[in-house]
C-alpha cells in the first residue's frame, strides 16, 4: 500500500458513534471518505458517512451479514452496498481505479490500492479518507487545500473534466461552500473549455447541481465566475444577471434556491427555463410566480399589500420582498407586516352571478373578472354587499364599458 504519513486529529471525530464502530469493526482496514471528512475537518455539520474498504463487495456483504448487519446491494456494479443499523445507513464501496471514461460514466475495477482510489476523486479535499483512530491518509494535499479554502482538483483539471463534466458544476458549487482563493489560470481555462461538454449532461443532473450551489450560504462570487468563464451561458441560455442575485444576497435572503433562480434570470424568462431545466411542477409554479412578482416597496400602505396578497400567496409576496435588497430593519418591519395580514378573498363567486340571472358560461368569468379588478384596485376591502352591487350594475353595460369606467369609484 502506498500510503502517505498519516497526520492525526485528537480527539477522534467520529470515535464516539457506536453505529460507525458496529460497521467498521465487521470491515476491519476500512476508511470514512468523502464528504464526511472534508466537512468534519472544515468544522461543519456532517450528514452521510460514507467508508471504503479494500474488500471486493461479496465479502463486505458477507461480513455485514455475518454479524447481524441488514444489507442492501445499492450500487452492487460499481461495488457499493449499503449497511442499515441503527436506523442509519452507511454506504460502503470497495476501492476502485478508473479503466475507461466518456464524459459522464466510468467503467471501473476494484483494487486494493488507496492511492488509485483518491486519483480517481474530483478534488483533493474530497480525496481524503479517515481511520476511526483520526489518522488522516492526505494523498495530494487536501488537508492545505481545504485549509486554504482551494478547491484543487486531483492531478490536471483539463482531463479530469474531461473525465466527467458533471466536475465543472461541482467545481464551482464547492467553490461557493468551501472556496476562499480563487482558481488559478490553468483550471479556469479547463472550466472554460469543459463548458461545451455540460451539452452531454441530463438537465435534471444540471438543475441538481445548480440548486445545489445556490443553496450555500453566499454563491454570489461562484456565479460571477461561472458568468466569466462562460459556464453561467451554458447552464442559463435564457440569460441572467449574478448582480441582483448578489442584491438578494446582501438583503439577507434565504438560501432558497428557487428564490434566488427567480433573482438570477432576466425578466420573462422564468417559463421557459423552469420547462428546460425541467423543475418539479411546485417549483416551477414557485419560480414563474416569484418572477412574475413586483417586490413590495417599504413605502407601501396596507391596502398596497392587500392587492399584493390578493394576486400572490403570502409565500410569493414574501420571497419577492427579499429582492429590495440591501438588509435594513425597515424592510424587516415590512416582511412582520405582510405575515401578519390575512390574503383577501374576493367575497364573490360564479354561483352569486349565476342567481343574478347571468347566463352560465363565458360572460359569468368576464364579469366575476371585473368586479375583482374593481375590489383589487379599491384595497380589497368592498363588502360581499358592495361587490355583488357592483356585479348588477357591471352586468347592465357592455364589455366596452366596463373598461371604460374607472376602477375606483
Amino acid at each position: 500500500m502506498n500510503d502517505p504519513p498519516a497526520t492525526r486529529i485528537d480527539p477522534p471525530p467520529f470515535q464516539a458513534d457506536p453505529d460507525l464502530a458496529r460497521v467498521m469493526d465487521a470491515l476491519p482496514g476500512s476508511r470514512i471518505v468523502g464528504g464526511a471528512v472534508r466537512d468534519v475537518l472544515a468544522r461543519r455539520a456532517v450528514a452521510d458517512i460514507d467508508l471504503a474498504t479494500p474488500w471486493p463487495p461479496d465479502r463486505v456483504d458477507a461480513a455485514l451479514r455475518g454479524v447481524g448487519i441488514r444489507t442492501v446491494a445499492t450500487g452492487i456494479a460499481h461495488g457499493t452496498i449499503t449497511a442499515v443499523t441503527g436506523g442509519r445507513r452507511f454506504e460502503v464501496t470497495t476501492l476502485r481505479r478508473d479503466v475507461e471514461t466518456d464524459g459522464r460514466h466510468a467503467v471501473v475495477a476494484f483494487t486494493e490500492d488507496w492511492r488509485a482510489d483518491a486519483e480517481r476523486r474530483d478534488f483533493t479535499m474530497n480525496a481524503l479518507s479517515m481511520a476511526r483512530d483520526g489518522a488522516v491518509f492526505d494523498y495530494f494535499c487536501g488537508l492545505a487545500d481545504l485549509a486554504a479554502g482551494r478547491v484543487r482538483f486531483v492531478g490536471d483539471a483539463a482531463e479530469r473534466i474531461a473525465e466527467d463534466y458533471l466536475r465543472v458544476l461541482r467545481f464551482f458549487r464547492f467553490h461557493a461552500r468551501y472556496g476562499r482563493t480563487e482558481p488559478d489560470e490553468a483550471t479556469r481555462a479547463a472550466l472554460r473549455d469543459g463548458a461545451a461538454g455540460l451539452s452531454r449532461l441530463s438537465i435534471e443532473r444540471v438543475w441538481y447541481e445548480l440548486a445545489r450551489l445556490l443553496s450555500a450560504p453566499d454563491p454570489v462570487e461562484a456565479v460571477r465566475s461561472m458568468a466569466a468563464l462562460g459556464v453561467l451561458a451554458r447552464v442559463l441560455p435564457e440569460g441572467a444577471d449574478p448582480g441582483a442575485l448578489s442584491a438578494l444576497v446582501a438583503g439577507g435572503g434565504p438560501n432558497d434556491p428557487v428564490l434566488r433562480l427567480a433573482a438570477l434570470l432576466l425578466d420573462g424568462s422564468a417559463e421557459a427555463a423552469a420547462l428546460r431545466l425541467k423543475l418539479s411542477s411546485a417549483d416551477r409554479e414557485r419560480l414563474i410566480a416569484l418572477s412574475a412578482t413586483s417586490p413590495p416597496a417599504l413605502a407601501d400602505d396596507d391596502a398596497e399589500l392587500r392587492r399584493a396578497l390578493a394576486n400572490a400567496e403570502p409565500a410569493i409576496v414574501l420571497g419577492a420582498s427579499w429582492r429590495r435588497g440591501p438588509y435594513t430593519k425597515a424592510a424587516d418591519g415590512l416582511r412582520a407586516r405582510i405575515a401578519a395580514m390575512a390574503r383577501p378573498v374576493l367575497p364573490l363567486d360564479g354561483k352569486t352571478i349565476v342567481a343574478m340571472g347571468v347566463p352560465a358560461g363565458p360572460a359569468v368569468g368576464r364579469l366575476l373578472a371585473a368586479v375583482r379588478r374593481r375590489w383589487v384596485a379599491g384595497g380589497c376591502v368592498a363588502s360581499r354587499a358592495d361587490c355583488e352591487a357592483d356585479a348588477r350594475r357591471l352586468a347592465s353595460v357592455s364589455d366596452a364599458e366596463v373598461s371604460r369606467m374607472p376602477l375606483r369609484d
